[in-house]
């Protein structure tokens, strides 16, 4: 029997092996401070490509050492960095996964202590390593340390840096890069209105606050060409009257489409505190809207745990993809489970660990 979530997915010059895959998240373990990976990297992002996943999306990339969530972060602004991410993308290869890897700014939420490994929480003080963030408006998040609005010369500057990033992730042997526009980092304080008061060419207007993402999609496109597939993610809604909608969102993802964005990484809110109704599978009815109405492939993500449930979200039409978060760091064998659920058979199970599934 045919199964939509073993179903190969080609966008460009990659063809996908399943529409399982592993979306970013944050390990706050470089280490040194750096932004370089370590063997922590190497193991993590190696045992979720052993479990069948499709692909794999490293986590939030810094394009500049205060592109930042924390000084724990990976980054990507030397070639030292390039070059520490070469073995994670080769065992990731040897493992029938594709590769990915998310190229992030922090904007406002950046200079913070990170997840885990410390009692404190907040902005991290400049005189423990910390610095000063920066957004599209004065205006700090909850919380927060208030950042510095960026002027328009610095916004060109970090279009160069996320070009900059892109050819590294490129030289370092990823097949698709995906850049972050969601959960209240720099990209999405442009889109949304709540976090961008600005009165120039990149306030305003939705046509206006899109202009800077727009800007970073045409830079990274140049520099992967033709071949590689280029994905945003997205917030689709800030959950708060008069913050971003998922009638705009549908609008800002035909415009992603005409610069050449392959796929569109549904996810909601973080730029604002909002109530949030959390349950399993909560957004992928944003997904299923954005696949309709701007006619681009989507990858649905949220509270996706069990292999019929997710089954259930691409044979209804509310995504192309699946990503699991959470339930992938629980269990990164959710692929070879999910085949032995849904009693599909595939040719992926490591040889090393057949016995276990005989």
């Amino acid at each position: 029997m045919s199964h939509l979530l073993f179903e190969p997915l080609t966008l460009r010059g990659v063809t996908f092996r399943n529409r399982i895959w592993v979306p970013p998240m944050c390990q706050y373990s470089a280490e040194h401070q750096d932004g370089t990976a370590t063997p922590w990297h190497v193991v993590h992002y190696g045992g979720l490509a052993r479990g069948g996943a499709g692909a794999i999306i490293v986590e939030a990339t810094g394009v500049t050492p205060e592109a930042r969530i924390s000084a724990q972060d990976l980054g990507l602004w030397n070639d030292e960095q390039r070059d520490a991410l070469i073995p994670v993308v080769d065992f990731m290869h040897s493992q029938g996964a594709a590769a990915g890897i998310q190229l992030a700014h922090a904007g406002r939420k950046a200079s913070t202590y990170p997840e885990w490994g410390t009692e404190h929480e907040g902005s991290l003080p400049e005189g423990e390593g910390g610095w000063r963030t920066v957004a599209p408006s004065a205006q700090a998040f909850p919380g927060l340390e208030a950042p510095r609005e960026l002027t328009e010369a610095e916004i060109a500057e970090i279009v160069a840096a996320f070009a900059a990033s892109t050819r590294r992730s490129i030289q370092a042997g990823f097949d698709f890069v995906e850049i972050h526009a969601a959960h209240g980092y720099l990209l999405h304080e442009f889109l949304s209105p709540l976090s961008n008061t600005r009165t120039d060419a990149y306030g305003g207007t939705l046509e206006n606050r899109s202009r800077f993402l727009l800007e970073v999609v045409d830079a990274t496109r140049a520099e992967v060409g033709e071949s590689v597939p280029v994905l945003v993610r997205l917030s689709a809604t800030d959950w708060t009257d008069d913050g971003l909608s998922l009638s705009e969102t549908a609008e800002l993802s035909v415009w992603l489409k005409a610069h050449g964005v392959d796929l569109v990484d549904v996810s909601t809110g973080g730029n604002v505190l909002a109530q949030i109704p959390v349950g399993p599978g909560y957004q992928t009815n944003f997904s299923a809207g954005i696949r309709e109405r701007a006619d681009i492939p989507t990858a649905a993500v949220g509270l996706i745990t069990e292999p019929f449930q997710a089954e259930h979200i691409l044979a209804t039409g509310q995504a192309d993809v699946v990503l699991l978060g959470r339930e992938s760091l629980r269990d990164p064998n959710f692929a070879i489970r999910a085949a032995a659920a849904l009693r599909h058979e595939i040719d992926y199970t490591p040889a090393q660990y057949q016995r276990a599934y005989k």
